[in-house]
């Protein structure tokens, strides 16, 4: 029987490489995003259904995951981030910030565990970043945000393990390669110098595949040449 897959944040990114892949593997594949015309070609492409969602906000997380039905696998890539020296932060766009990388994640685990739990299996993935384990100058609100993404990731896999479900936390601690457009940073970078997009995809499956002995809670990715 076919897996069903969720991708909450879809874009033409991580997003799209994960749903082309998720696809390749037989899944079912749903795409949940603010700005829904974006995804038609990789709809068309993947076969997949899109959903209009802002994941910040509780009724149309909730209104997503009855329209999804029953999930083997659910993603969450949404992030903000608001720079600038901390004593001239918005703090209007530093709350946006938290809200979207942090609070949607949690409203997206929710609905994901309540319905995994009744099934008895799922897994649930959330995206992370450099900024998960380095809060960086200027950059203090999307580190919050990170931060607070990777606490939520940690306890629910400490809660839910035992109860077969796979919660996964992904540092990717580099640039992702543009596939859409003139990517001048991996040009400047080099081959090696940024992550490409269908790697990371294969290591999420992976995870998701994983035998449950032997399940990771957290995965760090970088390219070879990123200093740690």
């Amino acid at each position: 029987m076919a897996e069903n897959a969720l991708i909450v944040g879809a874009g033409s990114g991580l997003s799209a490489a994960l749903a082309r892949l998720f696809a390749k593997e037989g899944m079912k594949v749903a795409l949940a995003a603010r700005n829904t015309e974006k995804l038609a070609a990789l709809a068309k492409e993947t076969g997949a259904r899109v959903f209009a969602c802002d994941a910040s906000k509780r009724v149309d997380v909730e209104a997503l995951f009855a329209a999804a039905g029953p999930l083997d696998i659910v993603v969450y890539n949404p992030s903000a981030r608001a720079r600038g020296p901390v004593a001239e932060l918005d703090p209007d766009q530093v709350l946006n910030a938290l809200v979207v990388s942090c609070y949607g994640g949690f409203l997206v685990g929710q609905q994901a565990a309540k319905r995994m739990l009744a099934q008895g299996h799922g897994t649930i993935l959330f995206t992370g970043a450099s900024a998960s384990v380095k809060g960086y100058a200027q950059s203090a609100p999307f580190a919050m945000g990170k931060f607070g993404l990777r606490g939520l990731a940690q306890s629910m896999a400490r809660e839910l393990a035992p109860k077969n479900i796979h919660v996964a936390h992904f540092v990717i601690d580099g640039g992702i390669r543009k596939l859409d457009t003139n990517d001048e940073r991996a040009a400047q970078r080099g081959p090696d110098g940024t992550l490409e997009p269908s790697a990371i995809a294969a290591t999420y499956l992976s995870i998701h595949r994983q035998h449950r002995s032997a399940w990771t809670w957290e995965v760090e990715l970088r390219p070879w040449v990123e200093n740690f």
